[in-house]
């Protein structure tokens, strides 16, 4: 199967008519016809009926329908990307980030996107996750930038990396000196951790039950800024991710942790059966690559 097989069963799917699709596609009504003979003979099964001088897609047919518009778009719009002139993107990209993704991300990304397409707007709200979901869902928003969401539905997570999240304490800790801590050794431990409404405090959770030990939560936050501040100025411990601790931010001290070891993986929501402008594709290759080439160096050689 070749592209132009594609081509023409797109035009011949939308105009139902040989004369038209072959005008609309530049070839001959039998060359148009051949075709598409050969890409039935090659599924194995009919594209289209001939009813009278009426031409109607098959269930098989309407079905590749959806498919191949949908390909075909992308296609031509990554090939727009390329040519000559594409770096003059125009129109908004809408992102929706949680707090962690702001912190570092989002803005070297930001600043990449808007120094090759200086004429797109781009708009960024933190919120969270499950926010981003639903205004994802409801059309207001083009991409979100989450971790991996418990109930996906109505969109796709495309995973980015893997992260491990790690314990934060003050210098002046008992265990500031440590260099690796296992889960179980955290038993009793006063920390401040994500509210129980987060799916990542789901996660930590299960890993405190699944190693047998059971800290002490003095304290519950939404956001990572309040809890590394509360944690700097006490004997309070906390576990987040490892990106989420400004490099700026001294007295802090961050040990990973094992047996287990939490991870999380960050990715971008997409809603589900939509073709994407060119501008929000665009500022999702400058995503994945930006956040491929953070992850290396958090996790640092070998």
């Amino acid at each position: 199967m070749e592209m132009r097989h594609l081509r023409y069963f797109v035009a011949l799917a939308d105009c139902l008519s040989f004369t038209r699709a072959a005008e609309r596609v530049h070839v001959t009504q039998s060359t148009l016809s051949h075709q598409i003979k050969q890409l039935e003979e090659e599924l194995g099964q009919p594209l289209f009926e001939r009813i009278g001088k009426k031409v109607v897609t098959t269930e098989a047919g309407e079905l590749l329908r959806g498919f191949a518009s949908r390909a075909l778009k992308e296609v031509d719009q990554g090939v727009a990307l390329l040519k000559p002139g594409a770096g003059n993107l125009t129109g908004k990209v809408r992102i929706g980030a949680t707090h962690t993704f702001n912190i570092g991300l989002i803005p070297e990304c930001v600043a990449q996107f808007l120094a090759r397409h200086p004429t797109v707007r781009i708009s960024v709200e933190e919120l969270a996750a499950e926010v981003i979901a639903s205004r994802l869902v409801a059309g207001e928003l083009d991409l979100g930038i989450s971790y991996r969401p418990q109930d996906p539905s109505g969109l796709w997570f495309e995973p980015l990396y893997n992260e491990e999240m790690v314990l934060v304490v003050s210098t002046a800790h008992p265990l500031a000196a440590r260099k690796r801590i296992r889960m179980v050794e955290l038993h009793r431990q006063d920390l401040v951790l994500v509210a129980s409404s987060f799916s990542t405090r789901t996660m930590l959770d299960e890993c405190f039950q699944a190693c047998g030990a059971e800290p002490t939560v003095v304290a519950e936050m939404s956001t990572v800024a309040p809890m590394l501040a509360l944690v700097a100025r006490t004997m309070i411990g906390s576990i987040v991710a490892i990106n989420a601790v400004p490099e700026s931010m001294a007295g802090l001290k961050m040990i990973p942790l094992e047996s287990p070891t939490p991870v999380r993986t960050p990715g971008i929501l997409w809603r589900l059966k939509e073709s994407k402008p060119a501008a929000v594709q665009s500022f999702a290759v400058i995503l994945r690559k930006t956040a491929l080439g953070n992850s290396l160096r958090h996790e640092g050689p070998g």
